[in-house]
């Protein structure tokens, strides 16, 4: 199973998740009342959300419950634990999907959800690839996600090609999508200010507008009069082809080298 110990040496094997011993420590008399795993994972939360994972620390997080840094370890072995235990919980924030709708539907609807996740906790995009990711919450969004690719009639060996084309998709669009929004509340502007600063900037230099030319085209088609709107356009476009994908897919044989067999 994986100790305290084996996790701070390789993380990357183990899980909090994993770790099925009976607690070694018992609450002692002068322990805060009131202090429990699930109250300290919600304030790791909101300190990862206000301050993200270069503000996260055990004694920041000790400050903002009122106790004591040592108070936490009777609670949890490390901090990997705690950012572990903060990543399942916001994946319990996305909701059920119908499974009776068209698969179709339940993909965007779980695609959305996910970005909007993503956007909402910008600190998760970087602990995805750090973890096993084996929590109750993040195994049920798996499960649904694996669900809605095998409504769509795909062969079991394009299965999760399909899964990684559109949730990779995804994690990609919502963590820039998290991190722009980020830096602009950082710089005190709307997105919309920020990004109209950022193109006058390029536009004002003489060699950047000329590099920029062929786009104006291209910028002017994609349509929508704020960012945001722009966003919400490509997002609803990148997922539409790609349900196209899906759909001619349904039905071909791929061949064992992972490229599509001729129809």
């Amino acid at each position: 199973m994986g100790s305290a110990a084996d996790r701070v040496k390789n993380p990357s094997r183990v899980s909090v998740w994993l770790d099925r011993r009976t607690p070694s420590r018992t609450r002692r008399t002068d322990q805060p009342a009131g202090l429990d795993r699930e109250r300290i994972t919600a304030a790791s939360v909101r300190l990862l959300d206000a301050e993200g994972l270069a503000g996260f620390s055990m004694r920041r997080l000790a400050a903002e419950l009122d106790v004591t840094a040592m108070s936490l370890y009777w609670y949890v072995d490390t901090k990997d634990d705690l950012l572990e235990l903060a990543l399942d919980t916001v994946f319990g924030e996305l909701p059920a999907t119908p499974e009776d709708a068209d698969w179709r539907d339940r993909l965007r609807e779980l695609a959305s959800h996910y970005r909007k996740l993503l956007v909402r906790h910008p600190w998760v995009s970087a602990l995805i690839g750090s973890f096993l990711n084996i929590g109750p919450h993040s195994m049920l969004f798996s499960y649904a996600v694996q669900d809605v690719i095998r409504a769509t009639g795909l062969s079991p060996a394009a299965r999760t090609g399909a899964m990684a084309a559109v949730f990779q998709f995804v994690y990609g669009f919502g963590s820039t999508e998290g991190h722009f929004v980020q830096r602009t509340v950082a710089a005190g502007l709307s997105q919309d200010e920020y990004y109209q600063r950022a193109m006058g900037t390029i536009r004002a230099d003489p060699e950047l507008k000329k590099a920029m030319e062929p786009s104006e085209d291209l910028m002017d088609a994609r349509g929508g009069n704020t960012v945001e709107e722009m966003r919400e356009r490509d997002f609803e476009v990148a997922l539409d082809l790609m349900i196209a994908g899906i759909e001619a897919m349904c039905g071909r044989p791929v061949r064992p080298g992972g490229a599509p067999g001729a129809q």
